[in-house]
């Protein structure tokens, strides 16, 4: 079977559902988190029309979820933000604001407070998350270092405001779950230490209650493809790109 399918995500889905969880949206688990909650993310880097087309199976299925986008045509298309936003989602914003600046900690949060401002103008944005940008030398985190993003109303960044010992956190960035190997700058520090090779392992692990009580999935809409030709092409393009990604993390 191939992993990486719009299918496979939808028993994934109703997996994690029949096996008790609760979705939430970020806001929803920052504000008031649930005991056994599944937190179901989404950072569009690109492909929107996948990100909508996942929007809908969730909205279909009664699941609320957080789709970050990016600022770029390559990910904000203004059909598919506000046909997300009907379908009753959160929208955050994607910064990347060190990488567009070359470094730059002055222009780069007068860059993130002009994009925010400008996602607000469509949705009242109360949560963003850093884009790794692997090519980039610059780790946009670190804008954080000189600045408060709580200073611009928002209440959670995820790889700041989550206790990861307490949410297992599975990112499919790379197509691959939580790989080391291809995955520069999303991740996080846990102790929690399950390895996954594909998504099937992860359903038989929920069907067999070993996973913990508090999840999040950060789900690259990029990754999951509805026909078997857009099935082989983003295969292979992945298969470059880790190939590179391997190559700048061995050298960073």
């Amino acid at each position: 079977m191939k992993d990486f399918t719009l299918s496979i995500y939808q028993k994934l889905l109703e997996k994690v559902s029949a096996s008790g969880y609760n979705f939430q949206t970020l806001q929803e688990f920052t504000t008031k988190p649930m005991e056994r909650v599944c937190i179901l993310r989404h950072d569009v880097d690109r492909k929107s029309n996948n990100a909508l087309k996942m929007a809908i199976l969730e909205s279909e299925k009664n699941i609320k979820s957080t789709y970050f986008f990016r600022k770029g045509p390559q990910s904000f298309r203004m059909d598919v933000v506000k046909k997300v936003i009907e379908l009753d989602h959160e929208i955050g914003y994607h910064y990347e604001n060190l990488c567009d600046t070359k470094g730059d900690f002055v222009k780069g949060i007068k860059d993130f407070e002009r994009n925010l401002n400008n996602f607000r103008n469509f949705y009242p944005v109360k949560t963003v998350s850093m884009h790794g940008r692997p090519t980039s030398k610059w780790d946009s985190k670190l804008l954080w270092n000189k600045f408060d993003y709580k200073k611009f109303g928002i209440i959670s960044e995820p790889y700041f405001d989550l206790d990861y010992d307490q949410v297992f956190y599975l990112t499919d960035a790379g197509r691959s779950w939580n790989n080391e190997e291809i995955n520069l700058r999303d991740k996080v520090d846990s102790n929690f230490n399950f390895k996954f090779c594909n998504t099937s392992e992860i359903i038989s692990a929920l069907a067999a209650n070993k996973l913990p009580d508090k999840i999040m999935f950060n789900i690259h809409p990029e990754h999951w493809s509805s026909s078997n030709l857009e099935w082989y092409m983003t295969y292979f393009k992945r298969k470059i790109k880790n190939f590179i990604k391997k190559i700048l993390i061995n050298i960073s």
